[in-house]
């Protein structure tokens, strides 16, 4: 089709014209009908938002997408482009991508009266039928739909009723395309009325023109709950309008997080290379923002974005890698410790009630590790608050015992012989994770044998502290009296 160039050859190739809701539709039947995912790189929303929004394609909806942050609204709209034909014909030169079959402006109305079938055409690629807008209180009307240009008609020399001196806004010029607005209730109630004859009608209106451009767009809107009481509202009539609502949510499963993780960290080959991450660590980051989800410090209404586990994953690696950098390490693990490389991420992400604000940033994202740790280590091992009750004693106390006599400093940015030779001098320690992590490798034993002293010391077993970029791990009445 491609090697068509005028409106004759077009006819001749038995092309028909199609809205593009009817594109988007016979699309999506195509690949649910050969087994294809419509959205592959969406994870966690295939029992739930992702056959909302096909049933929402399959019956030519304009479409809202309702979530808090960081729930993958912007990229759903952004992979329903791949939904459209990869190329369809436009009128040469049209700025409004107009149908060759069907041209809405006068001006190429006027071509195709003159030219007939020796019309030009060149070919639109799906990749250029995509426009994005973020709502924001200084969006105009004419930003959107368009106004009068006098400086347009002064170079032409049109007559201010002449419909060539109207300057288009963003929706007429993405005809025949999908047209996004993201955080809808930031758009003025003004604004969101201009949208009403284009929803209901597919016409738009500019001052006191008598155009009627029959426009055929695919819109959807997204927008966050908490913002309908912070900065604004979408106004009742407009919502009556988009036909479906489709309310997103965070992953329900720590494997479709970890999953998401992976999927959207921007992390390097040499990276990768350097840089190894057991799977223990994998659990723990994905729980540091279930665990944020959870908390009392945190506002929840404004949510816990996906976004802080793809950052502490970030800087967890790079926290790994500045560690073997200085220590001229070729190869390095992810360690416990290294989970101070996650606290920027915290901080930078969440919304604290009154009574975290009391406490303060820095030490919510603390308290927020420590109950990640509990959560974690509960899953991997007897629970040290159970067995301290019992009368035969506690697996875990031949390593308080050690801690009576000893004590451990260990350094954040230690290398990987005198980290290795810091932990195995603990024999207790050993023999414990050897108990009851048999299967584990020699170097995961080494991460789980961290991973018990950090746990041991939030079930107050044994005390930690941590200062100049060290760790001191020790008895705890010892601690306490001195």
């Amino acid at each position: 089709m491609k090697q068509v160039n005028t409106l004759g050859e077009l006819k001749a190739a038995g092309y028909q014209s199609r809205s593009i809701k009817e594109e988007l539709r016979s699309n999506l039947i195509d690949r649910m009908q050969s087994g294809e995912t419509p959205f592959p790189s969406v994870v966690g929303y295939q029992e739930t938002v992702i056959p909302q929004l096909e049933r929402a394609i399959l019956a030519r909806h304009n479409i809202s997408l309702l979530g808090l942050r960081g729930q993958a609204k912007t990229t759903i709209a952004r992979l329903m482009v791949e939904l459209l034909d990869e190329y369809i014909p436009v009128i040469k030169g049209s700025a409004l991508n107009e149908d060759p079959l069907r041209p809405i402006t006068k001006e190429a109305q006027q071509m195709l009266a003159e030219l007939g079938d020796d019309l030009p055409i060149e070919w639109l690629h799906r990749s250029e039928r995509y426009t994005e807008k973020l709502a924001t209180p200084d969006v105009s009307v004419a930003d959107l739909i368009g106004d009068l240009d006098p400086i347009k008609a002064a170079n032409l020399k049109l007559s201010f009723s002449d419909e060539g001196a109207i300057h288009y806004g963003l929706v007429p010029h993405s005809n025949r395309g999908i047209f996004v607005i993201n955080e809808l209730p930031d758009l003025q109630p003004r604004i969101q009325v201009a949208l009403f004859n284009i929803l209901q009608e597919g016409d738009i209106q500019i001052r006191g023109f008598k155009v009627r451009l029959p426009l055929d767009l695919q819109f959807i809107f997204t927008s966050n709950p908490e913002d309908y009481t912070n900065r604004g509202s979408i106004i009742t009539p407009l919502k009556d309008r988009i036909q479906s609502q489709i309310i997103t949510h965070y992953p329900l499963s720590i494997e479709d997080s970890k999953q998401i993780t992976r999927q959207e960290a921007d992390i390097r080959p040499e990276q990768k290379d350097r840089v190894e991450v057991l799977p223990l660590m994998d659990d723990l980051v994905e729980e540091i923002a279930f665990v944020a989800r959870e908390s009392e410090l945190i506002d929840q209404k404004s949510g816990v974005s996906v976004r802080l586990s793809i950052t502490a994953f970030e800087n967890l690696i790079a926290t790994a890698e500045h560690r073997a950098i200085k220590n001229r390490d070729a190869k390095t693990r992810v360690r416990i410790s290294d989970l101070i490389g996650a606290i920027p991420a915290i901080t930078g992400k969440v919304e604290l009630v009154y009574e975290g604000e009391q406490e303060g940033a820095l030490q919510v994202a603390h308290q927020v590790i420590r109950d990640t740790i509990r959560k974690v280590f509960l899953q991997h091992f007897p629970n040290p608050e159970r067995l301290s009750k019992r009368e035969e004693g506690s697996p875990y106390d031949p390593i308080i015992q050690w801690f009576g006599a000893n004590a451990l400093d260990l350094d954040n940015d230690a290398s990987n012989d005198a980290y290795e030779t810091a932990l195995r001098k603990i024999n207790p320690l050993m023999e414990f994770v050897e108990n009851h992590a048999d299967e584990c490798s020699d170097d995961e034993r080494l991460m789980y044998a961290e991973f018990v002293l950090h746990a041991l010391a939030e079930y107050s077993l044994i005390s930690k502290k941590s200062y100049h970029g060290r760790m001191n791990f020790n008895d705890m009445l010892g601690s306490m009296l001195g």
